[in-house]
């Protein structure tokens, strides 16, 4: 049999009869099935696909759609004979057909065909010829058949595109500007559909509107989007303006035309300056947030993948503290961002998909996703991380190292891989002159020493990355390495002879009003409490109790020891009871600490023996050093604790 979706969903026997696929819902569940390309679709998942608020015949419903399905599809299968086309798999259901049954499957095959071989690619008329309106045309616009339709129409305006460019590289494609002409003005933010138009009317001799194609694009570009036309889109507008030869159709390539004046570009764009912006902090920063997001929506309103894609992932700052500032505009970047993979496809431009996915990984911080989202944004870091090395690019590799680093917080223990991280970082930067992230590179590298407790070692990345800074202008990394230093007094106030604690408390309270203007929120609070709170356990004293400290997201772990400095016992024990796991993140091994701590001064051996447990790989590491701004004191101090009261339970 076969069928077709680029249109309504239609169906026909072997001898060109067509099938009466029934209703609505049958039509949907088969055109469900299509859409998982010969995977299993579950009950579960057909069931939720079906229904916005599934009623409790929902199954049975199914059911009984697959079965009219089956005798619509195989009308001659003898009873009790196994279905070959739809069939039962584990809990779920799938397709069983050869892709060249179905329209759609072709289509993508030819298009994959064409990219491998680009010689084909001037034969994609044929293919495209298959598409007879919308996507799943007569289906309802549910979640999933709205996706499938984003995907597979931005696979066709690729399609035209590449088939154009091959005509045009071949010498062929007469009349190919007035065909591209209707493509630009029905997806007028479709970059390469432009560049493509003034190649088009470049070669039919139409020089001055190749030009002015160009200007109009950069134009509604930089006006609408604040995003400059790509290095592609200028380099054939020089080549238009000198009259380049590689313009030439094969043969026909002649001594390159005067050269010309290329007009300037005009000031950076909308996307660029709020990158700017971002490295300088305070309220700059929280603005250039704002101006991200709104040119994120812009971009997703023109329909433009392409272009969506380049707005995300321009916007690459270098990013340290695994905490989200503002966590709902970063989940919002992270849908953007995955929203947009999805409908460029495996097969979509690699640069781009490296900086999505990098996008996903850096945005996603540790301390706000968990679950499936945690382990997706992990293997965005990892996939980001091959492509770049797979392109050769520095700033990209950079880009995606920061996603690796930002994503290794998986377990305590870690300071020396992130170390390496680090070091490669430092390494591509150095010899590639991208200050922003060779600055990250310092300070991922502070972090590690100071974690390893190898505080000279961390005190020489310090001054490295504030030396980068002033030549660049960079005013946040002063604002981190007086944490650092102040990290250091209260580390030192433990020796003979060191400042005293009131010296290093003093430091850390510096070091916090700075902070405080800073623009990172999702840093801020509460660090002040919880440095004050390690300074006195470094030292034997209770926490501190100040009825003005804010401990933010750390409360949770640092109540028990408060409520024990308060003398309240049974509400310390019950506060200790509820605590949850720590996050991953940069402060896992310090609120670990804090728990081994409470649960040795309380005597609860379980939840001692569980944070031994976490903190045993951690053991030459020191409690929240990780960050490079506080420090507990030696792990070592708080896993010893925790093994003595575990063991007094045996």
């Amino acid at each position: 049999m076969r069928i077709d979706v680029l249109g309504a969903v239609q169906a026909w026997h072997d001898d060109g009869r067509p099938v009466n696929l029934g209703g609505p819902r049958h039509r949907e569940v088969l055109g469900r099935l299509v859409a998982a390309q010969g995977r299993t679709v579950t009950t579960d998942a057909l069931v939720d696909d079906l229904w916005d608020d599934p009623p409790g015949s929902a199954v049975g419903a199914l059911r009984t759609f697959v079965a009219a399905l089956r005798r619509a599809v195989e009308p001659d299968r003898l009873p009790r004979t196994p279905p070959r086309v739809l069939v039962t798999q584990g809990t779920g259901y799938l397709l069983r057909l050869p892709r060249e049954a179905v329209d759609a499957h072709r289509f993508q095959d030819a298009l994959a065909a064409a990219r491998r071989s680009p010689g084909r690619a001037a034969d994609l008329g044929e293919t495209l010829a298959l598409w007879r309106g919308q996507a799943y045309a007569d289906l309802p616009g549910s979640p999933w058949v709205e996706q499938e339709r984003l995907r597979l129409e931005e696979l066709r305006l690729q399609a035209v595109e590449l088939r154009a460019d091959a005509l045009l590289a071949s010498g062929g494609g007469a009349g190919l500007a007035a065909e591209l002409g209707g493509h630009v003005a029905e997806h007028p933010w479709r970059e390469p559909a432009w560049g493509l138009l003034a190649r088009a009317l470049h070669r039919d001799g139409r020089r001055a509107e190749a030009l002015d194609t160009l200007r109009r694009a950069r134009t509604m570009l930089v006006e609408q989007l604040g995003l400059d036309p790509s290095p592609r889109m200028r380099r054939l507008e020089t080549a238009i303006l000198n009259r380049s030869p590689e313009l030439e159709p094969p043969g026909e390539q002649g001594p390159a035309g005067p050269a010309a004046t290329r007009t300037p570009l005009g000031p950076r764009t909308t996307v660029e300056v709020a990158r700017t912006l971002a490295l300088a902090g305070g309220d700059a920063l929280v603005g250039s947030r704002r101006d991200r997001l709104a040119a994120i929506a812009a971009a997703e309103r023109t329909g433009d993948v392409t272009l969506t894609a380049r707005v995300i992932g321009t916007y690459d700052v270098p990013a340290i503290w695994s905490r989200a500032d503002d966590p709902e505009q970063s989940r919002a970047v992270v849908a953007a961002a995955g929203n947009t993979l999805l409908r460029l496809g495996p097969d979509g431009p690699a640069d781009l998909r490296a900086r999505l996915l990098a996008t996903v990984a850096t945005e996603s911080r540790s301390a706000d996703t968990t679950g499936a989202a945690l382990e997706t944004a992990r293997k965005a870091a990892r996939e980001a991380e091959a492509l770049a090395r797979r392109l050769n690019d520095p700033a990209l590799l950079a880009f995606a190292l920061d996603g690796v680093f930002l994503q290794s917080f998986t377990r305590p223990g870690l300071a020396a891989q992130r170390d390496a991280i680090g070091a490669e970082l430092l390494a591509v930067t150095g010899r590639h002159a991208l200050p922003a992230f060779e600055i990250l590179g310092h300070l991922v590298r502070l972090q590690a020493m100071s974690a390893l407790g190898e505080l000279e070692k961390a005190a020489e990345h310090a001054g490295a990355a504030e030396a980068i800074a002033t030549a660049h202008e960079s005013p946040l990394v002063p604002v981190l390495t007086a944490w650092f230093r102040a990290r250091v007094t209260a580390a030192r106030s433990t020796e003979p002879g060191g400042p005293t604690a009131a010296t290093a408390a003093a430091a850390y309270r510096a070091a916090d009003n700075d902070l405080a203007t800073a623009g990172m929120p999702g840093l801020h609070r509460g660090l002040l409490p919880l440095a004050l709170l390690g300074l006195r356990l470094m030292h034997g004293r209770p926490a501190p109790t100040g009825p003005d400290l804010d401990w933010g997201p750390y409360l949770p772990w640092a109540a028990p020891l408060v409520l024990l400095a308060q003398d309240r016992v049974e509400e310390a024990q019950a506060a200790l009871a509820t605590a949850p796991e720590p996050p991953g993140d940069h402060m896992q091994e310090a609120l670990w600490c804090l728990v081994a701590h409470a649960a040795a001064v309380l005597d609860r051996p379980e939840t001692a023996a569980r944070a031994a447990t976490a903190l045993r790989e951690a053991r030459a590491e020191h409690a929240g050093a990780a960050t490079g701004m506080l420090t507990l004191g030696p792990v070592e101090r708080y896993l010893t604790e925790a093994e003595a009261c575990a063991g007094r339970a045996r």
